[in-house]
């Protein structure tokens, strides 16, 4: 690569849970060439996804090359958080050759977009692309994406509603952002989910975007680096609901972490968390257990009242220590319930 060429970049959003990190770690497992580094920014102040992607590392991709900001949004901390680490890994040697950027699932792009330009960094890097993930099971069952037309009714009858939530504005935002957009968990949507999601999103996108199903992260590196969308020169064709404003906050959420002893069962723990998305309106559960009997590590993660747990690593020399990251709307979060529901304590709350 010429010292003069833009390094691209990798932008890659989606709500919770939407299979942002599956996705990264199929693309570092297939690089096409490419040395690679990662930039994840997460929602809490225990990283899950930046742990799990240093598992992956290889030469094409070191664990140097993988780093990860931990409770902020990169787009509200650009002069403090981003721009330096940016600036940090384009002066590794050898330098990537491409740069992967998952924001956090509450994450707006647009502002993100805006920051790449900074004069410390516009000459010197170029956002290949947006990649927008969707959970297609979710979209087809109307949970992020409201029928425009129903809301223009309601508000047309009552001028005094909103009927647009904060998770149906994140979800617009990254989707009006997307230069490609990943319908993901396709085997769970199936066929009639898959239309009527690819509907649903259509519906939203203020331009045609192309959709692709994808299940468990595979898809063809080709198809999502190397876009060329130059997206940073391209803001007006991105509507936002935040357009105009200074800032963006997210105090429409709020996190805890909840420490847990050593468990016995691990589906009871599955079936507990389960119930967390029906009983106590959580959006995201994600962490790690110590399993008694077992010297690995059980990866927990949940979207609602959807869980998956595997076995990730060996707990080594690291402590065995359990905690759980909880995500839900910020009124709806109650961490001490939660930590008694799952028999453990709050360690962490932002509330």
């Amino acid at each position: 690569m010429s010292d003069l060429a833009k390094t691209p970049v990798t932008v890659i959003t989606g709500f919770l849970g939407s299979g942002k990190t599956t996705l990264i770690r199929h693309l570092m497992q297939n690089p096409q060439g490419r040395r690679l580094a990662v930039l994840v920014n997460e929602f809490g102040t225990v990283g899950v996804d930046g742990d799990i992607l240093r598992d992956c590392a290889d030469e094409n991709c070191p664990a140097g090359n993988i780093v990860e900001l931990a409770n902020g949004c990169i787009c509200c901390t650009v002069a403090d958080d981003f721009i330096p680490t940016i600036q940090a890994l384009l002066a590794r040697e050898p330098r990537p050759d491409h740069i992967l950027i998952e924001t956090s699932g509450l994450a707006l792009p647009k502002p993100l977009l805006k920051a790449f330009d900074w004069p410390e960094i516009r000459s010197r890097i170029t956002v290949d692309g947006v990649v927008a993930l969707a959970d297609a099971e979710a979209v087809a069952a109307g949970r992020f994406a409201p029928d425009p037309e129903a809301v223009e009714a309601q508000r047309a009858a009552d001028d005094s509603l909103d009927h647009e939530t904060p998770l149906s504005e994140v979800f617009e935002d990254q989707i009006s952002c997307a230069d490609l957009i990943l319908l993901t968990k396709a085997d769970l949507a199936g066929e009639a989910g898959l239309a009527a999601a690819r509907k649903a999103i259509a519906a939203e996108a203020p331009r045609p975007i192309v959709m692709l199903a994808v299940t468990d992260g595979a898809v063809d590196p080709r198809v999502v680096l190397g876009l060329n969308a130059a997206a940073e020169d391209d803001l007006a064709a991105r509507p936002s609901h935040h357009d105009g404003a200074d800032d963006h906050e997210h105090d429409d959420f709020a996190s805890a972490v909840i420490a847990l002893p050593e468990i016995a069962d691990g589906a009871a723990l599955a079936d507990a968390v389960a119930a967390l998305g029906r009983e106590h309106k959580v959006l995201r559960v994600k962490g790690h257990v110590a399993v008694a009997g077992k010297p690995m590590r059980l990866l927990v993660q949940a979207v609602g009242a959807r869980v998956r747990q595997q076995f990730d690593r060996p707990w080594g020399e690291a402590p065995r220590q359990s905690r759980l990251v909880v995500i839900a709307e910020r009124g709806d979060l109650d961490p001490a319930a939660i930590a008694a529901h799952l028999g453990g304590s709050v360690e962490v709350s932002d509330l």
